[in-house]
């Protein structure tokens, strides 16, 4: 009977461990992006190929008049970059061969098929001179409306920074670079911290993926948990268990990826035992599940997005209350600075604690040589002195009222022009989707440099505006925007065919990759490139 009973047991046991693995499988999405070691399997299995000047301007299909056309304005494009960058691109071509970021953002700008004839001859540069309002200046007095906004660390505007920095660091001069010790703004800085978050601690850091780092460590801490859960396609800086999928060498044992909005990852929350924590990204709202939109993944019009804030509320009072019903840490981030690099965690007492009273070697270590720098802490005690103010406020009178406004107006023009390209955006955080199939919608971002348009590396994926675009600012963007979308129509790219769908596109693109995968392998080396590639044959 003894042995019916644990026999008995063993079955139940398995039969959880399968009803919580099938609730796990149900959770994930079903895109690559939902599922971290099979897109890492088939990331090194993706051969490379490049094409050549026949294939680059012909990769849909297109006959030979539109070929043509898009060669002729390719080159024209070519020597106006030439005109009107010349130093900015000689110096970064200068140290290129030592900067590995630069190598890496180079190379993906674009599909790497195109990459290496836009990186000859599309060179803009990666240096700047000034800012000032709402502008950049490069190295060849070239003003720019800025769109990177600095990776989303610029919300008031570069002037409003400066200012920080400035007499942040002037009141922090006498102490200097001393560090360890502490400098008397930082007392203010956690007190402000305190009363904005409503939370009892504060943890400085160097920066967000610090930041995150030690809330994920603090969380399986005192939890005694080992697994995070994130949402798919969501960031939450470069560290390896945030990120487990493609860009990650070794995979992250203790990370569940699980499907953002959906109810089955809210059954996998209440089921399993071993979640410490769950990390939201709030942007993630503008495209659910998918991976940060990037123009070096602009293969066909695919991409889509778009806010819903009743929606995304809702999804996150529910997150919330099942994170407090199972002891689950809930983590997610939000803007914050001086100008100066900076990470900080806010959290509970109970969570932020370090050590164990009754354990006095069970410690939590987390410290940083240059975690409450002075001159950082300088600078955060200017902008949260200036969060109170009446400037600032201002800004956030009718913030969402005038961004939709914007952005409808931005649409408005588009569409009155004929032209096959929509933004979706999340306040002041845009993304451009495109409206018929096309291979080439990765070539806006540089008919937009050519009109005075500044965007960061991933090109029309993320435009981020900082809060002090004035209207006219605005009207500017908006006449040189719809006046870029134009030249490029003009000049063929958007060429279209009753049998050309972004269907078509992805079966072309898979038909190169096999054929490339296939030359390699008779080579007999799966690692080193192909030097040219016409593309599949059609």
């Amino acid at each position: 009977m003894l042995w019916y009973l644990i026999l008995g047991f063993i079955v139940l046991g398995l039969l959880r461990m399968l009803w919580l693995r099938l609730q796990l499988s149900l959770a994930k999405h079903r895109s690559l992006t939902g599922h971290a070691r099979m897109a890492r399997r088939l990331a090194r299995l993706i051969p490379f190929y490049e094409y050549d000047e026949r294939q680059f301007f012909r990769a849909d299909g297109a006959p030979d008049d539109i070929a043509a056309r898009r060669r002729q304005s390719f080159m024209q494009l070519a020597a106006l970059y030439a005109e009107r960058f010349p130093r900015s691109a000689a110096l970064t071509r200068q140290i290129e061969s030592s900067v590995s970021d630069l190598q890496f953002t180079a190379r993906y700008r674009v599909p790497f098929q195109f990459s290496r004839l836009v990186r000859e001859h599309l060179r803009a540069g990666s240096f700047l001179e000034s800012s000032a309002n709402a502008t950049v200046t490069d190295l060849d007095g070239n003003q720019l409306y800025d769109l990177t906004g600095s990776y989303g660390a610029n919300l008031f505007g570069y002037d409003f920074y400066k200012e920080c920095i400035a007499r942040g660091s002037e009141r922090v001069h006498e102490l200097g670079p001393v560090l360890g010790a502490y400098h008397p703004v930082l007392a203010y800085n956690v007190q402000r911290l305190r009363e904005i978050s409503g939370l009892d601690e504060i943890s400085m850091h160097m920066s967000g993926t610090e930041a995150v780092m030690q809330a994920v460590r603090l969380a399986r801490y005192h939890t005694r948990r080992r697994h995070l859960v994130r949402f798919c396609g969501a960031y939450h800086g470069w560290w390896g268990d945030v990120q487990p999928g493609v860009g990650n060498p070794l995979p992250a044992e203790n990370t569940y990826t699980l499907k953002d909005m959906d109810e089955a990852s809210l059954r996998v929350l209440r089921s399993r035992r071993d979640i410490a924590c769950v990390l939201v990204n709030p942007l993630q709202a503008l495209h659910p599940n998918a991976g940060a939109p990037a123009d070096s993944g602009l293969i066909d019009s695919a991409r889509n997005a778009g806010f819903d804030r009743a929606a995304y509320t809702l999804w996150l009072r529910k997150l919330r209350r099942v994170c407090t019903e199972r002891n689950i840490v809930l983590i997610y981030g939000k803007t914050l600075g001086g100008g100066l690099p900076v990470g900080v965690v806010c959290g509970r007492r109970a969570l932020m604690q370090r050590f164990t009273e009754q354990r006095p070697a069970d410690v939590c270590f987390a410290r940083g040589t240059f975690n409450s720098h002075p001159y950082v802490m300088g600078a955060m005690y200017e902008f949260l002195q200036r969060l109170q103010g009446e400037p600032v406020r201002a800004l956030y009178r009718g913030l969402d009222e005038l961004w939709e406004r914007r952005a409808a107006t931005l649409n408005e023009s588009l569409r009155g022009a004929g032209l096959p390209v929509q933004v979706s955006h999340l306040s002041s955080i845009w993304t451009v989707t495109y409206l018929v199939p096309s291979r080439y919608n990765w070539m806006l971002q540089y008919y937009l440099r050519a009109q005075g348009l500044a965007l960061s590396w991933v090109g029309t994926g993320r435009l981020i505006f900082s809060l002090n675009y004035t209207d006219a600012d605005f009207a500017a963007v908006t006449e040189r925007f719809v006046a870029a979308a134009q030249s490029m129509q003009r000049d063929g790219w958007w060429w279209q065919d009753a049998h050309l769908s972004n269907k078509s596109i992805k079966q072309r693109v898979l038909r190169e990759l096999v054929q490339a995968r296939w030359a390699t392998s008779r080579i007999g080396s799966r690692s080193s490139p192909r030097s040219r590639y016409s593309g599949a044959r059609q």
